[in-house]
């Protein structure tokens, strides 16, 4: 018996692949619990279009990511810290705090980790951090740490 996998199912292959398996196995324990289908005309053909509404959902995806990339090299953050008695940094600032602010200040959504380097910032100057928005689509901001007074 052919089938079209729903899910990924160990041992037998990954969602959307066809499969030969024996029919008892299809009947009994993949098409029973939805984990497959049985291989027809119109399930060979929703599976193509289920492909191509994800391809379209991915490019979009893709797309946005671009577009933040492009607007995030553009900006720089500016943070305020306290200095000690030696004049470094007192404490730290963490890609939780970059990530608020962004949200905050440009209504840029980015989840804290997706920051490719997740070291805290603990030194006065610039900084830039480089963020992951989608596979293969790296952007980089500017984080300014300056002297509270």
């Amino acid at each position: 018996m052919e089938v079209i996998l729903l899910k990924d199912v160990k041992g037998v292959g990954k969602k959307g692949e066809t499969k030969t398996v024996s029919d008892g196995y299809g009947n009994n324990f993949l098409i029973k619990n939805k984990f497959a289908v049985r291989k027809t005309e119109a399930s060979v053909a929703h599976l193509e279009k289920e492909k191509a509404l994800q391809a379209q959902k991915e490019e979009e995806l893709r797309q946005e990511a671009l577009k933040n990339k492009e607007k995030l090299s553009q900006i720089t953050l500016e943070f305020k810290a306290k200095a000690q008695g030696s004049g470094n940094m007192a404490g730290t600032i963490s890609t939780k705090e970059v990530e608020d602010r962004l949200k905050k200040e440009y209504g840029i959504i980015i989840d804290k980790r997706k920051f490719v380097e997740k070291y805290p910032i603990n030194a006065f100057g610039y900084t830039n951090l480089k963020i992951e928005l989608y596979k293969g689509v790296i952007a980089e901001i500017r984080v300014h740490v300056s002297e509270d007074k």
